[in-house]
């Protein structure tokens, strides 16, 4: 009864095209469409849009899975040591634990990330990493700061960096 009682507690999650909080995130435009405190702690959810270029360095989540639907774009994904690339429709869900990275691979991409369960220490990372956007646009393109990044995942314990992206360099 208890886990009934405080899903009725909970109140609908209802935002706007330009509504939820926009970060400028490691050279993105993020927007936390739900929070773990809005969702009792079942999920956190954000959309992406990235420009080309857009690589993570090789990490785990180890308390929470990460799910990617592509809207728009390409996103080519590093997943426990091998690699897939996703057009719009395509879905890849990394359980906590495994080593993945992704890069975008088109002019830009817009992606849905869903982090189950809710992460507060992943929304934490985004706003140690991040910084508020001054428009619901991309950030000026710009050096990613590994370092902030790095001491962002751990000071949250949410991200726990791997190595650096595991990417070919791409041809020219």
């Amino acid at each position: 009864m208890a886990a009934q009682d405080m899903t009725r507690t909970l109140a609908p999650v209802v935002l706007g095209t330009d509504e939820g909080e926009a970060l400028w995130f490691n050279n993105d435009l993020l927007t936390v469409r739900a929070t773990s405190d809005a969702t009792g702690g079942g999920f956190t959810f954000v959309e992406e849009l990235a420009r080309a270029g857009k690589v993570t360095p090789l990490h785990d989540h180890p308390d929470a899975a990460e799910s990617f639907r592509v809207l728009d774009g390409t996103l080519r994904f590093h997943l426990d040591g091998r690699e897939l690339e996703l057009g719009p429709g395509g879905f890849v869900s990394v359980p906590a634990g495994v080593p993945h990275a992704y890069c975008v691979t088109s002019a830009t991409a817009r992606s849905l990330i869903l982090i189950t369960p809710g992460s507060p220490a992943m929304e934490a990372f985004f706003h140690d990493a991040g910084e508020p956007a001054g428009e619901r646009v991309l950030p000026p393109d710009g050096p990613l700061d590994i370092a902030r990044i790095g001491a962002a995942a751990e000071r949250t314990g949410a991200v726990r960096i791997l190595g650096p992206p595991p990417f070919a360099a791409p041809a020219s």
